[in-house]
């Protein structure tokens, strides 16, 4: 008898747990709230979370009942968790890192990219696309998916698809007895069949989005840093498979002849864009490919460069050369009306900087509202995720992060986040 009393009791406490009724709300008191879907900042206003959703937005401060809890931010602002559509979670930009490669373990880099990902969330950027590592990224991703560490949201390129000697071909550099010839299961293909196996491989390997490497590149140990490295039969190949299996496609590229390849080809976002000419500029608008700045990225390679010893001989050029010019780029690519998407290189500067870019995109000539758009709701439109993530609406995934000021006014503030709270979770407060 006394069995069946303490089952009884055991179910009853179940089911107690389980009673919706039970469920905490949090209300946030905003000072102000920038929601991302208006233009405007409004004054006194309360979001209602409970669980990982939004669950209401309320003029005023609403009062608190049973077992509400308050976030006090009335001398804040209050806004949608930044996205970024381009950062390398697993390294971070060093003097000799370019050596690391012969260094580190997996679980080296694990650790370090972990830390890497909490830096971020805290930084306000609640999700991320990264864009190429080893292959770490996935597992990290994973692991912040099922709680076991902090970081923002993960959407992962795995590893980078690049030709023989490419941009991210992973030995470049190294001597020939180490050189090897990696194919397509290492991301490096010849020819429109390795280019389907490469992305089939991405694929299996657990990748979300694929990145193709369609230009040499600055940081990488090769000489060229802005030829075409595809051509556009293969790139095309690359596209038709990525779409048969759900995958869009982000191209890196500074010279003007590998962008064209690759918009032609029909990826959807072209990264750091440097060199883009006047037939660059009207393919884009033609066929609505978005372009993804990385500014801040520039101008860190640049700095680096100049200190002696920081990259290895091919790289100082390239970084001197390339770095400065992307802004003035950007200036013309957004003043011609090219789609603009919010995105950094965080890694190859240090990670945690990432608003920077904010404050160089409106030096360009981008106005604050445009700009924070382009990292709200137009990345999560490319991402597929309009209707979870980029804004603060009922029923959308409660993203939200707050700041001192109002960043329409001081774009700036958005460097120093104050509150961090991804899917309902307090990260920062």
């Amino acid at each position: 008898m006394k069995k069946l009393y303490g089952s009884g009791l055991l179910l009853a406490g179940l089911s107690l747990l389980g009673s919706p009724a039970l469920a905490q709300r949090t209300l946030l008191h905003c000072g102000g709230l920038f929601d991302g879907a208006r233009n405007d900042v409004r004054r006194e206003m309360t979001v209602v979370v409970e669980g990982n959703k939004i669950t209401a937005i309320q003029t005023g401060y609403t009062r608190p009942a049973g077992s509400d809890k308050v976030v006090d931010l009335r001398a804040k602002t209050v806004l949608p968790g930044l996205i970024d559509m381009h950062v390398h979670i697993e390294s971070e930009t060093r003097r000799g890192g370019a050596y690391d490669r012969f260094t580190q373990n997996v679980p080296d880099v694990a650790f370090q990219a972990a830390k890497y990902a909490k830096t971020t969330l805290l930084a306000g950027f609640t999700t991320v696309r990264d864009l190429g590592g080893s292959g770490v990224n996935i597992s990290l991703r994973n692991a912040i998916n099922r709680g076991l560490i902090d970081g923002p949201r993960i959407i992962t390129a795995g590893k980078s698809i690049a030709t023989t000697g490419g941009h991210a071909d992973p030995t470049n550099g190294y001597r020939k007895d180490l050189m090897g010839d990696p194919g397509p299961g290492e991301g490096v293909i010849n020819g429109p069949d390795e280019a389907r196996k490469a992305v089939r491989q991405r694929y299996k390997d657990g990748s979300d989005v694929i990145k193709v490497t369609a230009t040499g590149g600055v940081l990488s140990n090769a000489k060229d840093g802005s030829g075409p490295q595809f051509n556009e039969e293969e790139l095309r190949a690359i596209v038709a498979t990525a779409k048969d299996y759900g995958f869009t496609v982000a191209a890196h590229a500074h010279g003007a002849e590998g962008m064209k390849r690759a918009i032609r080809a029909g990826v959807t976002t072209i990264e750091h864009g440097t060199l883009m000419d006047d037939e660059a500029i009207a393919l884009f608008k033609q066929y609505g490919t978005y372009y993804v700045p990385t500014i801040i990225a520039g101008k860190t390679a640049a700095d680096s460069a100049r200190i002696f010893g920081y990259y290895p001989p091919l790289v100082t050029p390239k970084a001197l050369a390339i770095g400065p010019k992307i802004q003035a780029t950007f200036a013309k690519a957004y003043k011609a009306g090219v789609k603009i998407a919010f995105g950094t290189d965080a890694g190859v500067y240090v990670h945690g900087y990432n608003a920077k870019e904010f404050e160089y995109m409106v030096e360009g000539g981008m106005p604050p509202l445009e700009a924070l758009q382009s990292a709200l709701l137009v990345n999560a439109r490319i991402l597929g995720m309009n209707e979870q993530i980029g804004s603060v609406e009922v029923g959308k995934l409660a993203d939200l992060i707050a700041v001192d000021e109002n960043p329409l006014q001081n774009i700036r503030t958005l460097q120093t986040v104050r509150f961090v709270m991804k899917d309902g979770t307090i990260y920062k407060q």
